[in-house]
C-alpha cells in the first residue's frame, strides 16, 4: 500500500512541476501583474500596429507596435518588425542595433536566429556595408541552406558588383532548389550568362563569349540581348550569314523588340546584296503588327535613304497615331519635310495630325518601381529587376482614336 502511494504522490508531484512549467511559460510577472503571453497579440497596440502596417502608415505603425513591444519585450515577432519598419524610414543603424540585440537572445531557436540574421543583413545592404551584407547572408545560408530571400539578396548583391559568374553560381542554386530552370528563373539565368558573355567578348575570347550567348538562348529562347550579342560576335567573326541568322531570329522570336535589329538587319542586308529583304521583313512586321510603329519608322527611313520621301513620308503618317507623344517618329517626320523641300500641303497634313501630341524624352518605364530611362535597359539600376522596362504610352488624343 506504502509503494502504491509514493508512486501516485511522485506522479502528482510531475503534474504538478509539468502545470507549474507551462504557467511559467504561457505567464510573466510585470509590474505586479501576470500577463498572459498568447494574449499579447491580442492587445489594441498590436492590431493598431499590423493595420497601420498594411495601410502604409509606418510612423503610426511604429509607435503602436513599439507600445506593443512595451507589453513584452521578449516578443520576438514585434521587435524584427520594428526594426525592419526602421529600415524602411531610413533610420539604418538604429534597425542594426534592434537586431543584434536580437541575436543576443540565448533562447533564440535555428530559424528564428536565420531570420533576424536575414534582417540585419538586409540592414547592412541598405546601409552600403556591402561586405558586411555578404557575410551576413552566407551565415544565414549556414542555418538555413534553402532560404530563398538570403540567396535572392545574395545575387543581386553580386549583380550590383558587376559579378556575374558568382550572380549565376547562385541563381542556379535558387533555380535548383525551385525544382528546375523555368519561368522567372529561367529568364534571369539567361540574362547572368548575357553578361558573362559581353565580359568575353570585350576581352576578345569571342569563340567563348559566341558559346555563352548560345547557352543564355538556350536558357531562355526571348532573351534579345542574348541574340543581338550573339549576331555582334558572328559578324565579328566573318559570319555575316550567321549573324543575319540571329538578328531575324530574335525578329522572330520577340517581335516587340525586332527595332533593336533593325540596323543591323539593314547593313547586313545591304552586305550581302539583299536590300529587299529589309523592305520585306518591315512590310511583314506591319501587316502581322499593325500598331509596330518603329516597323514603320525604320522602313520609312530606308526608303528616304533609297530616294522615296513621298512613301517614306506616308509611313511616318501612319505610323503617328500609334505613337503621337514620342519624339523619334516626329524628328523622322521633319526630316523627311526637309527632303520634301516642306510641302505646304504635307506640313498641314502633319500638324494637324500632331497638333495635341505631348514630347517627351524618357519613353521607357521600369513595371516594378516607375524608374524612367531614355534607352531600354535589361537591368533596373534602381530596384535591379531584370527585363521590367516596357514602352510607356500614352493614350491618343480623341480626334486620332475616332
Amino acid at each position: 500500500m506504502s509503494t502504491q502511494f509514493y508512486l501516485l504522490a511522485a506522479l502528482l508531484a510531475l503534474l504538478v512541476g509539468v502545470a507549474a512549467g507551462k504557467a511559467w511559460e504561457r505567464y510573466k510577472l510585470r509590474d505586479g501583474r501576470w500577463i498572459d503571453r498568447r494574449r499579447l497579440r491580442d492587445t489594441p497596440h498590436y492590431m493598431l500596429g499590423l493595420n497601420f502596417l498594411t495601410e502604409h502608415q509606418v510612423d503610426q505603425a511604429i509607435e503602436e507596435l513599439t507600445q506593443a513591444a512595451g507589453t513584452d519585450g521578449d516578443a520576438l515577432e514585434i521587435q524584427m518588425i520594428l526594426g525592419n519598419l526602421y529600415r524602411g524610414k531610413g533610420q539604418v543603424s538604429r534597425a542594426i542595433t534592434v537586431h543584434q540585440a536580437l541575436l543576443q537572445r540565448p533562447s533564440l531557436t535555428r530559424l528564428e536566429h536565420a531570420y533576424v540574421l536575414l534582417c540585419l543583413g538586409l540592414d547592412f545592404r541598405h546601409a552600403g556595408f556591402v561586405d558586411r551584407a555578404l557575410e551576413t547572408f552566407l551565415e544565414v545560408l549556414v542555418l538555413d541552406p534553402g532560404n530563398r530571400y538570403a540567396l535572392t539578396h545574395l545575387q543581386k548583391l553580386h549583380e550590383e558588383q558587376h559579378q556575374w559568374r558568382d550572380a549565376l553560381r547562385v541563381r542556379e542554386q535558387i533555380a535548383a532548389g525551385a525544382g528546375g530552370s523555368s519561368g522567372e528563373n529561367a529568364a534571369i539565368l539567361a540574362f547572368l550568362r548575357n553578361e558573362i558573355g559581353v565580359e568575353q567578348q570585350r576581352a576578345g575570347d569571342l569563340k567563348a563569349a559566341a558559346r555563352t550567348f548560345e547557352s543564355a538562348i538556350d536558357a531562355n529562347a526571348s532573351t534579345a540581348p542574348a541574340r543581338l550579342n550573339l549576331g555582334d560576335v558572328r559578324e565579328r567573326l566573318g559570319d555575316l550569314r550567321g549573324a543575319l541568322h540571329a538578328w531575324e531570329a530574335l525578329v522572330d522570336v520577340s517581335p516587340e523588340r525586332a527595332y533593336l535589329a533593325f540596323d543591323r538587319l539593314e547593313r547586313g542586308y545591304r552586305l550581302t546584296g539583299a536590300q529587299a529583304r529589309f523592305v520585306e521583313l518591315c512590310e511583314r512586321l506591319i501587316r502581322e503588327h499593325p500598331g509596330d510603329w518603329r516597323a514603320r519608322a525604320a522602313l520609312a527611313r530606308h526608303l528616304l535613304q533609297a530616294g522615296r520621301p513621298r512613301t517614306a513620308f506616308d509611313l511616318l503618317i501612319e505610323a503617328l497615331p500609334h505613337h503621337p507623344h514620342g519624339l523619334a517618329v516626329h524628328q523622322e517626320i521633319w526630316h523627311t519635310l526637309a527632303e520634301l523641300d516642306l510641302d505646304p500641303a504635307l506640313v498641314s497634313r502633319y500638324v494637324s495630325l500632331a497638333r495635341d501630341a505631348v514630347f517627351y524624352l524618357d519613353p521607357h518605364i521600369c513595371t516594378s518601381c516607375r524608374y524612367r530611362s531614355t534607352e531600354l535597359l535589361w537591368l533596373c539600376p534602381q530596384c535591379h529587376t531584370w527585363n521590367s522596362f516596357v514602352e510607356e504610352r500614352i493614350a491618343p488624343g480623341k480626334q486620332l482614336s475616332e
